[in-house]
């Protein structure tokens, strides 16, 4: 069963992050830049919350409020669920499913060390399950 760190090992620590008095719209720009959904929100490598697309849509455009004057704080999420490179894919991802959220950030020792969205958990689960079935037909086959 794979962990954490063996996801992160294989794509990456990039953390990509803004600071909470940044404009909406300049977090919305990263996001689109660099491809992904979601950002830390944080203060001098401190974790302060994250903002992701979900928050946008929700409390930013269905609002009516401008993405130029709305700073990142009043609209990221500050009650933050986290893990560590110690826990197994599976039990993120039933941590997601229940929690219905598509981004974990992995902290180690107070730092945040990398990010796993959904979409990694489920392409390990998929790679995870390919090796199985191979190992089962190199088996079979003998």
């Amino acid at each position: 069963m794979k962990l954490i760190k063996h996801l992160l090992d294989k794509k990456g620590r990039h953390i990509f992050s803004i600071k909470p008095e940044d404009s909406v719209l300049d977090a919305i720009r990263v996001m689109a830049e660099k491809g992904i959904g979601s950002l830390v929100v944080m203060e001098d490598q401190e974790l302060l919350g994250i903002m992701s697309e979900r928050d946008y849509a929700r409390k930013v455009i269905i609002k009516g409020r401008s993405s130029e004057s709305t700073a990142v704080s009043e609209i990221m999420t500050d009650n933050v669920i986290t893990t560590s490179s110690s826990e197994t894919v599976n039990d993120c991802m039933s941590v997601m499913t229940e929690k219905k959220i598509r981004h974990l950030p992995v902290v180690e020792d107070n730092a945040v060390i990398g990010m796993i969205s959904i979409g990694d958990l489920v392409e390990a689960i998929i790679s995870d399950q390919q090796e199985e079935i191979e190992q089962l037909e190199h088996y079979i086959s003998g």
